[in-house]
């Protein structure tokens, strides 16, 4: 037998097992690309200069708390607007001129990933209410270009407000001064799931943040949105 006829008659194992290896490297590539749940934040995981001190001890079962606000339609806006929604909220006020430019241009960007998906909201809360009339949100909102039925830009009684960023969603600092209910946004960004729980913190003048924001909210929908 010449050492060609030899491998001619392998050559259907060498078939066989060349396709039995595909396969086995795409069960074990799909078992370990697995989507795996987001993490739920609580008060005791974030920096404690972003958490009010009533409640930096809480290791678990944290959710965004009731709430009733006024939006660029003079609108109330509740817990109950966003009831079985995902949405990505934030702290901004119209007249700041440094990060919240760009925070609101991300937003308006994950607006337009999101706007023929009925499961995503998003919720920008002002840290200057007083400042921030209905008036002034509407204007604002007509510049940056949201969509009523998508984006809420909300305003409303300063305590409210300032114990919603400090207690509920834990993404603002404290002003320091003589007004205790001061308050200095950040950058962040934040995802909420349909049980009011916190599951990511983005930097939102950050495009690869605002990426990774948009594989999380798909990631939540993989799980049903919880």
């Amino acid at each position: 037998m010449s050492f060609l006829s030899f491998f001619k008659g392998y050559k259907n194992f060498g078939i066989f097992f060349s396709v039995l290896c595909i396969i086995i490297i795409i069960i074990i590539y799909n078992v370990l690309n697995v989507k795996q749940p987001l993490p739920i934040w609580n008060p005791s995981s974030v920096s404690e200069e972003l958490v009010d001190s009533t409640v930096q001890h809480k290791s678990k079962y944290h959710k965004i708390a009731d709430f009733s606000l006024l939006n660029q339609n003079g609108e109330v806006i509740t817990q109950d607007t966003y009831k079985d929604k995902i949405y990505v909220a934030d702290f901004f006020f119209t007249t700041c001129q440094t990060i919240c430019p760009i925070m609101t241009d991300h937003m308006h960007q994950i607006q337009k990933e999101i706007i023929s998906d009925n499961d995503i909201m998003l919720l920008s809360h002002s840290v200057t209410p007083k400042i921030d009339s209905v008036e002034q949100l509407k204007r604002y909102a007509n510049k940056k270009g949201v969509i009523d039925r998508k984006w809420n830009l909300v305003t409303g009684d300063k305590k409210q407000i300032y114990e919603l960023a400090r207690k509920s969603y834990l993404a603002v600092k404290t002003q320091g001064n003589a007004d205790k209910y001061d308050m200095i946004h950040t950058e962040n960004f934040l995802l909420i799931d349909k049980k009011r729980q916190i599951r990511g913190f983005y930097d939102g003048t950050d495009p690869d943040e605002i990426d990774r924001l948009l594989e999380d909210i798909e990631t939540l929908k993989y799980f049903g949105g919880s």
